[in-house]
């Protein structure tokens, strides 16, 4: 009895009456087509997840911080054996407890001037480029400083500095602010985020070292 209910024709309610057979092949149809579109968009769910999953592990393993920072270097006894090398003092100023230097060298543009740099850090922590140039010219004052234009002036240390402050635009990373002077043969640019203070006290002690010097 049981067999002969399971054949008899589904009752469509909607109607009162059973389906006929075209209607029963046009409900399984639709059944089906439902079903299809439904594991698509699962298909299409889990694809999503697994692009997700490989951009993170990407960013986790690609894009990930350098590690620990760099090792202070001794900068002045660099400069020490750079100097016969370049044939003149080198900046290297001796500066208060709180500031290292991570980065220093002696290379030549492609401008062909013979340029010292320092990469300081100050005691909050930012950054203070120095580069000095040997008989620079303008061109290369120009280039180090990124074509940056002078806001103002300032006399440090009896020396008179040209300023390029962007500390007021969107995103001038280590430009934000700079000095820039000409001590004996030596083109001097500082530049970073540091302090007006704190680039105050690195423009005074480079004057004190070099301004006795033939720099």
């Amino acid at each position: 009895m049981a067999a002969e209910k399971d054949r008899q024709p589904r009752i469509v309610a909607e109607l009162g009456r059973p389906e006929t057979a075209d209607e029963t092949a046009a409900r399984k149809a639709e059944n089906s087509r439902k079903h299809r579109a439904n594991q698509t968009l699962r298909n299409l769910v889990f694809a999503l997840l697994a692009c997700l999953a490989v951009v993170l592990v990407l960013v986790l393993v690609v894009v990930r911080p350098d590690g620990a920072p760099r090792a202070a270097v001794d900068y002045r006894a660099d400069a020490s054996a750079s100097e016969p090398r370049a044939g003149h003092t080198l900046a290297a100023p001796e500066l208060p407890t709180g500031w290292s230097a991570n980065d220093d060298g002696l290379t030549t543009g492609s401008d062909s001037v013979l340029a010292w740099k320092v990469g300081f850090i100050t005691p909050s922590t930012q950054y203070i480029g120095l580069v000095q140039g040997i008989n620079a010219n303008p061109t290369w004052v120009s280039n180090e400083l990124v074509n940056t234009r002078s806001t103002g002036s300032i006399s440090i240390g009896g020396q008179d500095w040209a300023v390029y402050d962007r500390r007021t635009e969107q995103d001038p990373g280590n430009y934000a602010y700079s000095l820039s002077t000409v001590i004996g043969v030596s083109s001097i640019v500082l530049h970073g985020t540091g302090s007006a203070k704190e680039f105050t006290t690195l423009a005074s002690a480079v004057v004190a070292q070099l301004a006795g010097s033939t720099g």
